[in-house]
């Protein structure tokens, strides 16, 4: 059973299929994946053989609280229903995520999702991403998110064709997320920062750095960048037709 709840007209609605949210901004429909908590290990654990590199290092363990994230990457249909326009270097399908967005667009972006929604999405914190990536407390112990051939599950270097896709035309992960490996980049909330072998509780990063973290590989990346625990980093004014958004939510 769906309930729906109206919160204002013709703006923005809110759905719940069992434990996800559907919400609805100026006529685009998105979904947000219930993800529920756990413990994980964290970086280059065993499955990530010896494409992992030290800044995946030392595996830690994580807890996390419930949490949503996007079912897919923030598409370019949903952006320019929020924006108002169209940043994407490959810009002939709405369905394709957008990119060409730095972190403080984003953030600006957010923004006004938040001030049309009344909600409090943000982008993921690294550790809610990965842990999504990895499958939750489903996970398989996979190296891609879903799935150890990289080719069921993410559009990279080598079957491109040098674009961005149409998002879920490549097989979900074991929580129902498409793409978290490949099509674009996806920015983390967190400033990019060395990882610590303690323990940690629904960690947010370090409390200052000069890049933020972007997570996933993208349609441009060899295969060993589209790793679960691979990590990049950029400035938060950069900008890429390979980097992109995926959204999250503390709570309903």
């Amino acid at each position: 059973m769906i309930l729906i709840i109206v919160l204002s007209s013709c703006t923005k609605d809110i759905e719940f299929e069992e434990n996800d949210i559907v919400v609805s901004v100026n006529g685009v429909s998105f979904k947000m994946i219930k993800i529920e908590g756990g413990t994980f290990q964290m970086g280059a654990t065993s499955e990530q053989g010896g494409d992992a590199y030290n800044d995946e290092k030392p595996v830690h363990s994580v807890t996390l609280s419930d949490y949503y994230i996007g079912e897919t990457e923030v598409t370019q249909e949903l952006w320019t229903a929020v924006m108002g326009s169209n940043p994407s270097s490959f810009s002939n399908n709405p369905q394709r995520p957008v990119e060409q967005v730095s972190w403080n667009d984003c953030q600006e972006f957010i923004k006004k999702l938040n001030e049309l929604t009344g909600k409090n999405f943000r982008l993921p914190t690294e550790a809610e991403w990965e842990y999504a990536a990895r499958g939750g407390n489903k996970s398989q112990g996979y190296k891609y998110s879903g799935s150890n051939t990289i080719v069921d599950v993410a559009w990279y270097y080598d079957n491109s064709s040098s674009q961005t896709h149409d998002v879920k035309t490549k097989q979900a992960n074991e929580l129902g997320i498409y793409d978290m490996s490949g099509n674009v980049y996806e920015w983390c909330q967190d400033w990019y920062g060395s990882y610590s072998s303690s323990s940690q509780t629904n960690p947010t990063g370090p409390s200052s750095g000069s890049d933020r973290v972007d997570r996933g590989g993208s349609w441009y990346s060899d295969a060993k960048f589209c790793r679960v625990s691979y990590r990049r980093n950029a400035n938060p004014g950069y900008t890429n037709s390979n980097l992109g958004l995926r959204l999250s939510l503390s709570q309903y």
